[in-house]
C-alpha cells in the first residue's frame, strides 16, 4: 500500500515488575515499538528515561501512541496542559502493570479502542472501550482505517446516533473493515454507507468513504499542472480524496509543479526509474487486474483505479527527505520537540560521532532499523554528499548538529554540497532545516543577557580561513563596539591562536570588560565563569568552551542567592549608559 504503515508504539513503564508485560505488549505492535524505562528503577529497557510527565508530553508532541503501565490518572494529569483537539491526538492507553486491564484514554480518532483490543487479546483481558458505537456496533465510523477517507468527516457523528436510535445501515462498495463490526446491515437500510473512489454528492442519509484507490501519473511538468490534473479527476469523475499516489520519474522529481499536485491532492510523490509515459507509470502500480476501470490518459496526466487500496502497489521509492538537526548546548530539556520528531522520523542518523551519541542521550529516539552513520568531525562535506544520496534513493535522513547547525555547522555544508550537486537528483529532496539553542545563546542564559544588543559570533579556528583573517574581523568588530561571542577559541593544534585574539581585543577594550567562560553548558561537568578582559587567559579555555565579550556597554552585578554575577546588554546603547533618558532607549 502507498498510505503506510501503523505507526510505532512508545510503551512507557515505571517499575520493574512491569517490564515483563510490556515485552508482551510490544510483540503484537509494529515494528519500532520500544519500551520506556525510568531510569534507577528499570533494568533491560529499550530507551530509559529521567522524568516521567516530560517524557509523556514529549511523545505525545510528536504524535507517537502511548501505552503507559500505570494508573489512568497520572497519564491524565502528566496530559491535560496538552489537550486542545481531539482530532490531532495520537492513541494513549494506560494499562495496570499486570495486564489485567487495558484503557483507552485518547485518540478516539485515531484508532485508540482497535489498538487496545489488540494488546487486550494478548494479555487475555476484556478492553475497557467506553465509546458508545464502538460497545455497540465495534467500529468508530469516525476514525476509518488508513486507505479511507471520510467524505464529510463531520457527518459520522450525527449518522452513528442515528444507528444507535434503531436504524438500519445498508452497505454499498468493497469495505472490508466493516464486514468485522456489528452494525444493522439490512439490504434495504433506512441509513447508507458507500464506499467509493467517484466524486459525486451523498444523498440524504448517506454517509461515503472515499478509499485510496486511484493513482495519478504524471511526465513532464508545466506550472499549470496541477490544474490539469484536478480537471482530469473531475472529467473522470473521481474523487480528488480517492488519489492514493503521484507517480513520476526520478528525472522529474526536481520539478516544483509535480510536488503542488501532490500537495493540492493530499497525497505522496513516488519516483521510479526513468522510462516510459504517464499511462506506463499508473500502470505499474495497479496491475491491469486489479482496475475495476482501464487507465485514462489525458495529455501528460494518467490516472488508474484499484479494486480495493491492498491493490496500489508501492512501486518506484518515495520523495527522500534530509532534516538537518540542531540538538541544541545538550540538555535535554534544551531540545526542540521539531528537532525530536525529525530524529525520530528518520531512517538515517548521520553526524560526527559525539553529536550522534548525544543525539540518542538527549532525545531517546533511536529505534530498530535506524542506521547510525557516525564520521569524523572534519568530514562535514564528504557528510553531505552522503546524505543526500541517501534522501535522493527515497530515505528519511537525519544529519546531526549540536547547537544550531545554521551557526558553524553542517547547514551551510549541505547548502554547499547540493548547490555544487552533479547529481540532480539531489534537487529532488524534500530538505529541512530544523534549528536549535546555539552555544551563545545557552552560555547567554546562565548569565543574564550579555548579548541583549548588537552582537558578533565569531569562529576562531583556521580550518576553513586564514587566521589573519580572523584577527581583523575581530578587530572590526572590537572597533564597533559589539558584544562577541567566540566559538571553537584553542585547541591542540593551535594552542597560541586566543592568546593573539585576547591581545587584539585588549588593545581596543578596557580591562574592565566583563567576559564569560561557559564550558558544556546544559551537559554533565557545566561550568559558567565570569570574569574580565583584563584577566583572562588562554588556558582559561578549551575548544568546548564559548567566550562571550562584552561592549562598552555590559554590565554587571552581584547575584546573592549563589555568590555568583549577572552580565547584560541594556536594549539601549550608549558609552554614556545611565546618563541616556528613558525616552532615547529603544527596545530591538
Amino acid at each position: 500500500m502507498t498510505n503506510g504503515a501503523d505507526p510505532a508504539v512508545a510503551i512507557v513503564v515505571l517499575g520493574q515488575r512491569s517490564l515483563e508485560t510490556a515485552r508482551r505488549i510490544q510483540g503484537a505492535l509494529p515494528a519500532g515499538s520500544r519500551v520506556f524505562g525510568l531510569s534507577g528503577r528499570v533494568d533491560g529497557a529499550d530507551v530509559t528515561y529521567d522524568a516521567f510527565g516530560d517524557t509523556l508530553r514529549g511523545l505525545h508532541r510528536d504524535g507517537v501512541p502511548i501505552v503507559a503501565l500505570c494508573a489512568s490518572g497520572i497519564v491524565i494529569r502528566a496530559l491535560a496542559p496538552l489537550l486542545q483537539d481531539k482530532r490531532m491526538e495520537p492513541p494513549v492507553l494506560a494499562v495496570a502493570e499486570d495486564g489485567s486491564a487495558v484503557v483507552p484514554l485518547l485518540g478516539g480518532l485515531h484508532g485508540v479502542n482497535g489498538l487496545a483490543r489488540r494488546i487486550a487479546d494478548v494479555l487475555r483481558v476484556a478492553p475497557a472501550i467506553t465509546t458508545t458505537g464502538d460497545v455497540r456496533f465495534a467500529v468508530t465510523l469516525e476514525a476509518p482505517p488508513t486507505g479511507y477517507v471520510a467524505r464529510d468527516p463531520g457527518a459520522s457523528k450525527a449518522f452513528m446516533s442515528d444507528l444507535l436510535g434503531g436504524a438500519s445501515v445498508r452497505l454499498e462498495g468493497h469495505a472490508p473493515w466493516l464486514a468485522e463490526s456489528r452494525l444493522p446491515v439490512a439490504p434495504e437500510g433506512e441509513r447508507c454507507i458507500r464506499v467509493t473512489p467517484d466524486d459525486r454528492p451523498p444523498e440524504d442519509g448517506a454517509l461515503v468513504f472515499h478509499p485510496k484507490t486511484v493513482v495519478v501519473g504524471v511526465t513532464g511538468g508545466g506550472e499549470e499542472l496541477p490544474e490539469r490534473v484536478t480537471a482530469a479527476l473531475a472529467t473522470a469523475g473521481l474523487a480528488r480524496a480517492a488519489v492514493a499516489v503521484v507517480l513520476a520519474r526520478e528525472a522529474d522529481g526536481a520539478r516544483g509543479e509535480i510536488q503542488r499536485v501532490a500537495d493540492t491532492l493530499d497525497c505522496p510523490v513516488r519516483l521510479v526509474p526513468n522510462g516510459g509515459d504517464a499511462a506506463a507509470l499508473a500502470a505499474a502500480a495497479v496491475p491491469e487486474a486489479d482496475r475495476d476501470r482501464p487507465v485514462w490518459t489525458t495529455g501528460p496526466i494518467a490516472l488508474a483505479v484499484a479494486r480495493a487500496p491492498e491493490a496500489v502497489r508501492p512501486v518506484g521509492h518515495p520523495r527522500g527527505h534530509l532534516a538537518v538537526v540542531g540538538l541544541g548546548p545538550g540538555g535535554a530539556d534544551l531540545l526542540a520537540p521539531a528537532a525530536r520528531a525529525a530524529l525520530r522520523r528518520a531512517d538515517h542518523w548521520i553526524g560526527y560521532e559525539t553529536y550522534i551519541r548525544m543525539a540518542e542521550r538527549l532525545a531517546g529516539v533511536s529505534r530498530p532499523g535506524q542506521a547510525l552513520h557516525a564520521t569524523d568531525n572534519r568530514e562535514e562535506l564528504d557528510r553531505a554528499r552522503h546524505a543526500l544520496t541517501l534522501a535522493a534513493a527515497g530515505a528519511r535522513v537525519a544529519v546531526i548538529s549540536s547547537g544550531d547547525p545554521g551557526v558553524f555547522a553542517m547547514a551551510a555544508a549541505v547548502m554547499e554540497t547540493l548547490h555544487e550537486a552533479a547529481d540532480p537528483s539531489w534537487q529532488g529532496v524534500d530538505l529541512e532545516m530544523v534549528p536549535g539553542i546555539t552555544a551563545a545563546q545557552a552560555a547567554a542564559a546562565r548569565v543574564g543577557a550579555p548579548l541583549g544588543h548588537d552582537f558578533c559570533v565569531l569562529s576562531l579556528s583556521d580550518n576553513l580561513k586564514p587566521f589573519a583573517v580572523i584577527l581583523e574581523r575581530l578587530d572590526h568588530a572590537a572597533r564597533a563596539d559589539l558584544a562577541l561571542a567566540l566559538y571553537n577559541p584553542i585547541s591542540r593544534a593551535r594552542p597560541w591562536q586566543l592568546g593573539q585574539a585576547l591581545e587584539r581585543l585588549r588593545a581596543i577594550r578596557g580591562p574592565e570588560t566583563p567576559v564569560v567562560l561557559a564550558r558544556d553548558v546544559a551537559r554533565r561537568g557545566e561550568t559558567v565563569r565570569v570574569t574580565t578582559l583584563g584577566t583572562v587567559r588562554p588556558e582559561d579555555a578549551d575548544m568546548r568552551t564559548v567566550i562571550l565579550v562584552g561592549s562598552s556597554a555590559t554590565q554587571t552585578f552581584s547575584r546573592p542567592l549563589d555568590g555568583g554575577a549577572w552580565v547584560y546588554s541594556p536594549r539601549w546603547y550608549a558609552k554614556a549608559g545611565r546618563d541616556q533618558s528613558d525616552s532615547r532607549r529603544v527596545p530591538d
